[in-house]
C-alpha cells in the first residue's frame, strides 16, 4: 500500500467528526479534495472504511482499525517534530493548548505572559467543554489541557499548579448575603443553577453535598460559568463557581459569596497531559510556566 499522511490525516479528521464537511473546515480544505482523499486511501486499502447511512457518517469494521493505526502513526510524526523543534530550540513551533470554559478567566492571560517571551511561537487554544477537551487529550490533538481533576479511569499525566476554590455564590439582596455564618443544613432550602452533566464544577458540587448527607436542589441547568454568574444576578438561584472567576462582580457588587461553614470546596487546577506524552520545548515551557508561576503570576505579582 502507498498511503499517504495526508490520507490519514483527513481520514482522522473525518472520524473525529463524523462528517466530511467539518473535517475539511478543520483541515482548511474543499469537501471534494476531503472526500478525494478518502476515495484514494480505500482504493489503497481496497475496503470501505465510511459508510453512509441516511445523512449520518460511520466508520465500517476497516475503518476503525485503520483509525487505530492513523493516529498511532500521525501521533508518532507529531513527536518527530517535537524532537526537531527541542533540536532548533523556541525560535519557532506551535503550542496547542485545549481548556474547561471555566478556566477562560484566567488562561488567556498566562497565554498573554508566554507570548510575550517567546513572540515567535504560535498559539492555539480550544476553550470547550470538559467532555471535548478530554477527547482531544485522548486522542493527543493537543499538547496538553488546563482543568480541574480529571476522571481517574483517564490513563493521563496530570499535574497540580493552582488553587481552585469553589464558593457558593448569590445575589447581594439575598437574605443570606449579610449573615457571618450559615449552616450547611440551610443550603437544602435553596435551589441551585448547575452546569451540564460531564462539568467538573457539577460533580464537586454534587459530591460535596452527598459527602455532607445533603439533598440538593437544583433549578436550571446552565451550559456555560458565565451563565451560571448571570442566572445568580437575576434570582434564578445560587451557584457554586470557581472563587478567583468572580473577582469583577465583586468590586461591581453583581454578586456576594455566602459564608457557609464547611465552605470553599477545596480543588486544584490541573495541567493534564496524555500518559507518556513527549513535550516539544515549546510545550514544556509553557507546562513550566503553569507549574512554577501560575500562582504568582496570577496574583498580581511579578515572576
Amino acid at each position: 500500500m502507498h498511503l499517504t499522511l495526508r490520507q490519514l490525516q483527513c481520514f482522522s479528521e473525518v472520524a473525529r467528526n463524523l462528517s466530511f464537511t467539518r473535517a475539511a473546515a478543520a483541515l482548511h480544505l474543499t469537501q471534494p479534495a476531503v472526500s478525494m482523499q478518502i476515495r484514494q486511501l480505500e482504493q489503497q486499502t481496497g475496503i470501505a472504511v465510511t459508510e453512509q447511512i441516511g445523512k449520518k457518517i460511520f466508520l465500517t469494521e476497516a475503518g476503525e482499525e485503520v483509525l487505530r493505526y492513523a493516529r498511532s502513526i500521525l501521533q508518532q510524526v507529531d513527536e518527530m517534530g517535537d524532537v526537531l523543534d527541542k533540536m532548533k530550540g523556541l525560535a519557532g513551533g506551535h503550542l496547542r493548548i485545549a481548556a474547561i470554559s471555566s478556566a477562560n478567566y484566567f488562561a488567556p492571560h498566562l497565554l498573554g505572559v508566554f507570548h510575550r517571551r517567546f513572540p515567535d511561537v504560535g498559539v492555539s487554544m480550544d476553550v470547550t467543554r470538559q467532555e471535548r477537551v478530554l477527547r482531544q487529550v485522548a486522542d493527543n490533538e493537543v499538547d496538553m489541557a488546563i482543568m480541574g481533576q480529571p476522571p481517574d479511569s483517564m490513563q493521563v499525566d496530570a499535574i497540580p499548579f493552582m488553587e481552585n476554590p469553589l464558593v457558593i455564590i448569590a445575589p447581594p439582596d439575598h437574605p443570606l448575603a449579610k449573615v457571618k455564618s450559615i449552616s450547611l443544613k440551610k443550603m437544602e432550602k435553596e435551589t441551585f443553577l448547575t452546569r451540564e452533566p460531564g462539568s467538573g464544577t457539577r460533580r464537586a458540587m454534587l459530591r460535596f453535598f452527598d459527602e455532607h448527607n445533603l439533598t440538593m436542589v437544583t433549578g436550571m441547568e446552565m451550559g456555560s460559568l458565565e451563565g451560571i454568574k448571570q442566572g445568580v444576578q437575576a434570582g434564578l438561584g445560587l451557584g457554586i463557581v470557581p472563587r478567583g472567576s468572580i473577582e469583577i462582580e465583586l468590586k461591581l457588587k453583581m454578586l456576594a459569596i455566602l459564608n457557609v461553614k464547611g465552605m470553599p470546596i477545596r480543588r486544584n487546577w490541573h495541567v493534564v497531559m496524555h500518559q507518556g506524552k513527549r513535550l516539544s520545548a515549546v510545550a514544556d515551557e509553557f507546562r513550566s510556566l503553569l507549574v512554577d508561576e501560575a500562582q504568582t503570576l496570577l496574583s498580581g505579582k511579578s515572576s
